[in-house]
């Protein structure tokens, strides 16, 4: 390049389509797109970690054994004997999907409520 550098490149391109109007139009146009889509790239990254790690939580909550410290019978007319152990598989709102170890009917839905007054289960 001359002793003009930049100035001399800017106003070929400039030439090249069409104007310096048109040229800060690309530039800012091209510019929006590029950040648009590394945002959006960004955003389904972030989403697909979020899973991942929500996934990762879930199971390592089903890996815990609870065990039940009170006789009790569920709205469901599941009998819990003390000493009965169960994983929390899953909870929707106060319902949980449990697993009664040792039961070969399992899984159970019973209210997260009554688990937490007849076991070490603890829904918070």
């Amino acid at each position: 390049m001359s002793n003009l550098g930049w100035y001399q490149l800017l106003t070929t391109l400039a030439k090249k389509v069409g104007g310096p109007k048109k040229l800060v139009l690309l530039l800012v146009g091209s510019g929006a797109v590029i950040g648009g889509s590394a945002t959006a790239g960004g955003l389904a990254v972030k989403k697909k970690v979020k899973k991942t790690l929500d996934k990762k939580k879930k199971n390592a909550e089903a890996a815990i054994v609870h065990t039940v410290i009170q006789n009790g019978v569920s709205n469901e007319g599941k009998t819990f004997t003390i000493g009965d152990k169960f994983k929390v598989l899953e909870v929707d709102g106060d319902a949980g999907l449990i697993e009664l170890i040792g039961d070969n009917n399992s899984p159970y839905y019973v209210s997260t409520r009554f688990l937490n007054s007849i076991s070490d289960y603890n829904p918070n």
